[in-house]
């Protein structure tokens, strides 16, 4: 519910509206605290698959810090370019950027075992892929048609599904320590504090209200990392270490990683910017439905899109992964009812001063990979649940359930399995097993080269008689011509 002590109903519809600075800065604060694990966990992620991340005992591990840094700080970032525009970049909106989970499927085969070596190629393709971005805001209204519902909620389930794996091996006591045949590996204290962030998160979400419930990820993991610290899972010791080890201030490094042009890691980042710019597309126009009650205008959705690509570019440079806009913020703005971009800017302005203090990433880091993991497993099971929810609103006709179940079982089978395309060259490999790309082409081609009407008994003798009698077209099929 609006608070009109902050403005007039006109106002806070407003998204010039300038609230007085003392409510302003809350305000944007409170929708860094609703993005902050999601923006920060991908580059944990990523280090954990490159080998240096949570859990891991390589020297490079100190990096890590640095990839947090430049989360919070590109997030900051982009965000500016949305809220404040430069030009035609910018929606000139409240739109909160932050690191995509989206990417994820991509960018962990890329650098899988590979170390700060992996970097590289890594970040060249999410520089080209953010210019691929921006270069999108010039026609993404036209190529929308290639992507309808069926499409982009299968992506959506799809990004899930290929990370909930990553949860359960966090919970159990990571990667590293499954390899290395550790005895902790899935142990019941390990297994405790991922259940304690679990527990704590899911009853703050169902009990709680407003904020409490907005941040409940990350208040749950609060309580972890309490919890592990009585538990002796993390001590006193090294998080000191890792404070005093850790400047006060440091800018970012141009090329930090070096830059190499990976094919593998171009299509990839390229195909994926379609997918991120329709997200966009939807969240701008969550953002002026829910808090102006108007449809976005042509110029907002090609700025935002135009901020997303050049926001990714930059960030690549300096050592950052892809950057969109953040759902969940759309939501907050809806729950406070206050439209106002420069509240947003007042939490941009609060992420770039984190991105430049790497004591806040040495905080981060301590946090027990143990912790991370039920954190994680709330976030990746409500990104499935999400595109399940999604593609319930999609006409479940028969060409529709076969273009699903084609494009699910190749894209989750070769994720699941990815030997079985070995002997293929290594860029076409990656490509395929991050099991989100085959899906999403297969989706795409399907809907556009298949007849817009199938019969029964063209899917019937498939289905192991699950014919789908639930809610949707199925039961009009029957009636067509």
């Amino acid at each position: 519910m609006a608070d009109t002590s902050i403005g007039t109903p006109e106002q806070l519809r407003d998204p010039n509206f300038t609230p007085p600075r003392v409510k302003a800065i809350p305000l944007g604060i409170q929708h860094v605290l609703a993005m902050f694990v999601s923006n920060v966990t991908p580059a944990i992620i990523v280090a954990g698959a490159a080998g240096f991340g949570f859990g891991s005992n390589s020297p490079d591990f100190p990096e890590l810090l640095y990839l947090i840094q430049m989360a919070m700080l590109f997030a900051g970032v982009a965000t500016l370019l949305q809220t404040i525009t430069l030009g035609p970049v910018g929606a000139g909106l409240p739109i909160v950027q932050g690191t995509s989970f989206a990417f994820l499927p991509i960018m962990i085969p890329l650098v899988a075992g590979k170390g700060v070596d992996g970097l590289a190629a890594l970040f060249g393709g999410v520089v080209i892929g953010g210019i691929f971005h921006a270069l999108l805001g010039l026609f993404i209204r036209r190529i929308r048609f290639a992507l309808p519902p069926l499409v982009t909620d299968l992506v959506v389930t799809m990004i899930g599904l290929a990370l909930v794996k990553v949860g359960i091996q966090y919970a159990a006591a990571g990667v590293p320590a499954k390899a290395s045949g550790a005895a902790e590996y899935g142990s019941l204290l390990n297994w405790s504090a991922a259940l304690v962030v679990i527990v704590a998160t899911l009853g703050l979400k169902f009990f709680a209200r407003g904020m409490l419930s907005v941040s409940a990820v990350l208040i749950g993991l609060v309580v972890g990392y309490v919890y592990a610290l009585g538990v002796g899972i993390l001590s006193v010791d090294a998080i000191g270490a890792s404070w005093s080890n850790a400047s006060a201030f440091a800018l970012p490094e141009p090329f930090r990683y070096g830059f190499e042009f990976s094919v593998a890691a171009i299509i990839g980042f390229c195909l994926m910017a379609f997918v991120s710019a329709i997200e966009t597309v939807g969240d701008v126009s969550g953002i002026t439905k829910g808090g102006a009650g108007r449809e976005a205008t042509d110029r907002e959705i090609a700025g935002a899109t135009y901020a997303d690509g050049i926001g990714t570019a930059v960030a690549g440079l300096f050592g950052s992964f892809p950057n969109t806009s953040f759902s969940q913020n759309v939501g907050l703005i809806a729950m406070t009812g206050v439209m106002s971009r420069h509240v947003v800017t007042c939490g941009a302005l609060f992420l770039i001063l984190c991105g430049l203090v790497p004591k806040v990433g040495a905080v981060i880091r301590t946090v027990p990979i143990e912790v991370l993991g039920g954190g994680v497993i709330v976030m990746f099971g409500m990104v499935v649940a999400a595109g399940i929810s999604m593609l319930s609103d999609v006409t479940w006709n028969r060409r529709n359930m076969v273009i699903f179940a084609i494009s699910l079982s190749v894209g989750l089978g070769l994720q699941l399995e990815p030997d079985a395309v070995q002997y293929l060259p290594e860029t076409v490999r990656v490509l395929l097993t991050s099991g989100l790309l085959p899906a999403a082409t297969l989706a795409i081609v399907l809907n556009l080269v298949l007849p817009r009407e199938l019969a029964d008994v063209s899917t019937e003798e498939v289905s192991g008689g699950w014919s789908g009698h639930g809610k949707g077209s199925l039961g009009r099929d029957k009636a067509a011509p």
